[in-house]
């Protein structure tokens, strides 16, 4: 079968693109921890009669699958389903938060009345996140909304914030939604996770089908327990080779979104194997999955390993069963990396998929350098940042601020030695780098917020951030230009002013 071999920046010297390849079966792993559970039953939901289909006229009709296709089978009693088709599925898990849960309660309330009870006050996860620590009154009341509809509802898993003057004082209060749902023990292998947020996709790192949803589609499922959602087909990522040190999956996925566009995988699922993704950490595989919906995913997907049982050890106690793609599963297209030939790589402004190698960008001046969001935002992404300083023995040059995704984080950056330090921690190396201290766990200035937001991009600047969107206005003020980057590449930035290829640090 034919291949073709592209180039872009001279990144990407190992790229091949094959279309509609059977995949071989990854290997498939079980931990002695995970277990078996029985599929639920589905509870009767309205659908069109499916008319009778004739039989295929090359032999018996194909049933290997993908992950996706698997999970979504399983969730809606299908024994194969095929991309295309509109099924009614079991959710296992359904996540809002303070800037969506309104929305999604008021439309919950108005379609099943006012005293109506959710289908299971134990798979509601609402976290409050994104606007927390401002005093816009309209920011505050939101959080106020989902606190009384937990209290109404009894919902098991609200993690709360009243204080807000000291995080700390909030023993409830997690941080950003997508890494809480991590840390908690929310994300399970084999699952389905909806949440009223894009980036929900984060949580297909540990192999279950996630992704973001409307207020519309959560209010049913709160009511229901039920979500109708089209089969995606699948798009394959092999990505093998070592990992060079300079590295991080920042670094990939951009790489990725800048090879496809944000585009390029329009309601596919995006499914990451090969040994360089084998090789990964839980908190780097999140970064990967987190910005599929970047390139237009609809979700993304890691086959679950040894590396994710020991992640979810003593996380959660609800069993679960890992589902892998078949040998003979059918993708969509498959894209094939050599990792150990990429370069650290940016997205300048003002679109995830405008890459350019970061050496390219050197002359490039910065008036600040953001580290934090669910993306770049989790412990290993502040230690890779540390790193850096480390190895340069300097101060920063521009305003480096730091926003630890949770509280557990904001903890890492304080207590966790960093390797090779003598014992220093994340938040000693910053202080002696000039940066910033840092801020409470929140979304913060990724998405903009209300003008008070720790680190909003007020004025027009440019910025190098570990986020994931780099849109006009996403972080503030609608002339900023926003160059997206791995951990280690903002860290480098920070020491020099311009955006820096972290090689002049780490080599």
């Amino acid at each position: 079968m034919a291949s073709s071999i592209s180039t872009a920046a001279k990144a990407s010297a190992a790229f091949a693109h094959k279309k509609e390849l059977a995949a071989p079966a990854p290997a498939q792993h079980r931990a002695g921890s995970s277990r078996r559970t029985k599929p639920c039953r589905v509870r009767a939901v309205a659908s069109p009669a499916r008319a009778p289909r004739a039989p295929s006229s090359t032999g018996s009709v194909k049933s290997a699958m993908t992950m996706t296709e698997k999970i979504l089978a399983r969730a809606s009693e299908r024994a194969a389903l095929e991309p295309g088709e509109n099924v009614w599925v079991d959710v296992d898990v359904l996540m809002t938060h303070d800037v969506c849960g309104p929305g999604t309660i008021g439309i919950f309330k108005k379609e099943f009345g006012e005293d109506a009870k959710v289908w299971d006050r134990e798979k509601v996860v609402i976290i409050p996140d994104h606007y927390i620590f401002t005093s816009d009154e309209r920011a505050n009341r939101n959080v106020d909304i989902i606190r009384d509809f937990c209290v109404e509802q009894n919902i098991k898993y609200f993690y709360d914030i009243k204080d807000l003057s000291n995080f700390k004082a909030n023993p409830d209060y997690k941080g950003v939604c997508h890494v809480a749902l991590a840390q908690e023990g929310h994300c399970r292998p084999g699952e389905v996770l909806l949440g009223t947020d894009s980036h929900t996709c984060n949580a297909g790192a540990f192999g279950q089908f996630a992704t973001g949803i409307g207020n519309t589609d959560a209010g049913f499922v709160l009511g229901t327990g039920k979500a109708l959602l089209k089969v995606p087909p699948t798009i394959r990522f092999v990505l093998d080779g070592e990992m060079p040190p300079y590295l991080l999956a920042k670094d990939l996925i951009l790489q990725i979104i800048g090879e496809i566009s944000v585009s390029g995988a329009t309601y596919k699922s995006m499914e990451f194997v090969g040994s360089t993704v084998e090789s990964l950490t839980m908190e780097e595989r999140m970064t990967l999955c987190n910005m599929v919906i970047e390139a237009g995913g609809k979700n993304g997907v890691v086959p679950a390993d040894e590396t994710t049982f020991k992640y979810l050890e003593g996380k959660t106690s609800i069993d679960y069963e890992p589902v892998y793609s078949d040998a003979q599963a059918r993708f969509f297209s498959d894209y094939r990396f050599d990792v150990s030939k990429l370069e650290p790589v940016v997205a300048k402004p003002h679109s995830p998929d405008n890459r350019a190698l970061a050496r390219e960008c050197k002359d490039v001046k910065i008036d600040r350098v953001y580290i934090g969001s669910c993306t770049g935002g989790k412990t290993e992404d502040f230690l890779a940042a540390a790193k850096v300083f480390l190895a340069s023995g300097k101060k920063v040059k521009v305003p480096t601020f730091l926003v630890p995704a949770t509280q557990k984080v904001w903890m890492d950056v304080y207590s966790l030695p960093v390797p090779g330090s003598g014992g220093k921690t994340c938040s000693q190396i910053f202080e002696e780098a000039g940066c910033d201290t840092p801020a409470s766990p929140s979304c913060g200035a990724c998405l903009g917020g209300p003008r008070d937001t720790y680190a909003r991009m007020n004025e027009p600047m440019v910025c190098v951030s570990t986020t994931n969107r780099n849109f006009p206005g996403r972080m503030g003020h609608k002339e900023g230009q926003i160059y997206l980057a791995s951990p280690y590449t903002a860290a480098a930035s920070a020491l020099t002013g311009y955006v820096t290829d972290p090689r002049d640090f780490l080599m």
